[in-house]
């Protein structure tokens, strides 16, 4: 699972006769010992299918000030602290819109922190210096180089407990690092993709299946086969010399794997294969780790899915479920709490979780653009030029240092006969991914990251005893 989803999700674990506690749920110990079966005191599911079956009707505007108010106080709640508290700012959607509702409610600059890179591919410090600066924060930056990443990469499993490979684990850490240095807690703005159709999955999954669904699948294929027969990095110069594309003044970076990405999308069977190729790392585990058997989760079990009104909803539901709380909230608990930084998440509020699946998905995704209303209530606080651009994620340049400053301490982690020797991992696959990273070929930073955290861990682990 981990190979496939770069953690390992509820309610399993990486330990024997371990398991996870899914979230909304209690679990009771009896005076005797005896564990009971989790019981559900909030179900996601629940909420997902009556808010899409019973939507609220309200104007435009009326529904930005009801969701600006439940987010008001949300907020407000959550700045109650006896400590010093801040916040992260990336200057995105959520984090902004978390920042410009504490400072609405604070009589002096509320301390921020983001994280910038030398690598313009991925750097947002300066927008989050912009929103920093219109709403008068007291900002605080720190620039990520390869040697800060290599300092902390040892630490990763400690902190971790088990594999977890989500890259932006670094950044993350680095921030909460920083941010420790001058409060005790920080605000975040995770969740507001998951409830208000942020991901470019939600934009363009169901618009991708409709029109691909009507071709056969033999000819898909064959598409596939020939878009990814072209190394990305090939099809990037030839993007740079086009007119067309030096007319759109972005650069080309990345584009080549995300189109290796969706030519993999191509021969789906159906929205579900699709959905789960979007979420897959290894889209086949099983040839990766010796005589691994995948268990069922809340992806591969269909019979779990909440039944909603549209693919879209659907894939927000799933995201909502999986990859927020086994991934993004670990990621961010994890590294807060290795600093002894406490992470708050206002979004996540259970009044605006339920308020946001009574929307009606086209205030949510509008125009081709998610995040709809809620960028209608940040729009009032932050100017729209300041937000409307490209968004990067909390992503750090893995893909070319793993070429060069962390080249040799991956090849000690993928060294074939360590691979053998250890018994989990079949080298083959590995070694032929990673020697087409390092040509590349290919950029196979997502699935390596994936292995390296295993490896790194399984090593960690050892040393533990």
């Amino acid at each position: 699972l981990s190979l496939r989803h770069n953690c390992i999700p509820a309610p399993y674990s990486i330990y024997r006769d371990a398991r996870k506690l899914p979230p909304g749920t209690i679990l009771t110990i009896g005076a005797d010992g005896v564990v009971g079966d989790p019981v559900p005191f909030w179900s996601a599911r629940d909420v997902a299918e009556a808010g899409t079956r019973a939507p609220v009707q309200l104007s435009d505007g009326d529904a930005t000030d009801a969701l600006e108010g439940l987010l008001r106080d949300a907020v407000g709640l959550q700045m109650v602290a006896d400590v010093p508290l801040g916040a992260f700012l990336s200057g995105g959607v959520d984090s902004s819109t978390v920042v410009a509702l504490m400072q609405s409610q604070s009589s002096t600059p509320v301390r921020t922190f983001s994280i910038g890179f030398p690598d313009a591919r991925y750097d947002e410090a300066d927008a989050a210096r912009a929103v920093a600066t219109h709403l008068g924060t007291d900002h605080t930056e720190l620039y990520l180089t390869p040697d800060d990443a290599l300092a902390l990469i040892p630490q990763l499993p400690r902190y971790f407990d088990e594999p977890f490979s989500d890259s932006s684990q670094l950044p993350t850490m680095l921030v909460s690092a920083l941010a420790r240095r001058h409060v005790t807690v920080s605000l975040s703005g995770d969740g507001g993709d998951e409830l208000f159709a942020g991901y470019n999955r939600h934009v363009l999954g169901e618009r991708l299946w409709r029109r691909m669904r009507h071709v056969p699948r033999p000819i898909r294929s064959a598409v596939a086969r020939a878009v990814t027969a072209v190394s990305p990095e090939t099809i990037e110069r030839g993007l740079r010399v086009t007119r067309a594309w030096r007319s759109r003044q972005i650069g080309a970076a990345g584009i080549g794997a995300k189109l290796h990405k969706m030519a993999g999308l191509l021969d789906a069977s159906d929205p579900a294969a699709m959905y789960s190729r979007l979420v897959s790392h290894w889209d086949d585990p099983s040839t990766v780790v010796r005589g691994g058997v995948e268990p069922p989760t809340l992806i591969s079990d269909r019979n779990t899915w909440a039944n909603l009104p549209s693919f879209t909803e659907t894939m927000m539901y799933l995201d909502l479920v999986t990859y927020l709380p086994d991934d993004i909230l670990v990621k961010v608990d994890r590294a807060s709490m290795a600093y002894a930084l406490e992470a708050r998440v206002p979004l996540l509020d259970h009044r605006v979780v339920e308020f946001a699946w009574r929307l009606p998905l086209h205030q949510k995704l509008r125009y081709g653009v998610g995040k709809w209303v809620l960028r209608e209530v940040l729009y009032r606080h932050v100017p729209r030029a300041l937000i409307d651009r490209p968004k990067k994620g909390f992503a750090i340049p893995i893909d070319a240092w793993l070429r060069g400053p962390l080249r040799d301490w991956a090849e000690d982690l993928l060294e074939p006969s360590r691979l053998q020797a250890e018994g989990f991992l079949n080298p083959k696959p590995i070694r032929a991914l990673w020697d087409a990273h390092l040509r590349g070929a290919s950029d196979a930073h997502y699935p390596l990251w994936d292995v390296l955290m295993f490896q790194a861990w399984y090593r960690d682990a050892g040393r533990r005893g």
